[in-house]
């Protein structure tokens, strides 16, 4: 068996993490421009009187990630890491909301 050294194993492990690292850069400030977002919609949300959880809305997401999904990632995986997405940001939007009701009392 060749060992790492031999085929430059090695070398390319470090810049396929170097690459992730990056990728994970990325992930971290889209995840937080969504968030920002989330929390403006809290605020919209609450002056307007609507609700927090809005199921159609998640479930349209969710089928939308799936159908668009080009993999390696099976389309559950995904779902389950939106899923986790929409539950952050129904939690800001809560926060938000919360937040907005108090400024005016």
């Amino acid at each position: 068996m060749a060992d790492e050294h031999e085929i430059g194993g090695e070398g390319r492990v470090g810049e396929l993490r170097v690459r992730i690292d990056q990728i994970d850069d990325q992930l971290m400030k889209l995840l937080n421009s969504r968030s920002a977002c989330a929390v403006e919609i809290g605020r919209i949300k609450r002056r307007l009187g609507l609700p927090v959880y809005q199921p159609e809305r998640e479930k349209w997401i969710l089928d939308r990630v799936e159908k668009n999904n080009p993999g390696p990632l099976d389309s559950g995986a995904l779902r389950r890491v939106f899923e986790r997405v929409i539950d952050e940001s129904r939690r800001l939007e809560r926060l938000a909301g919360e937040a907005e009701a108090e400024k005016k009392e």
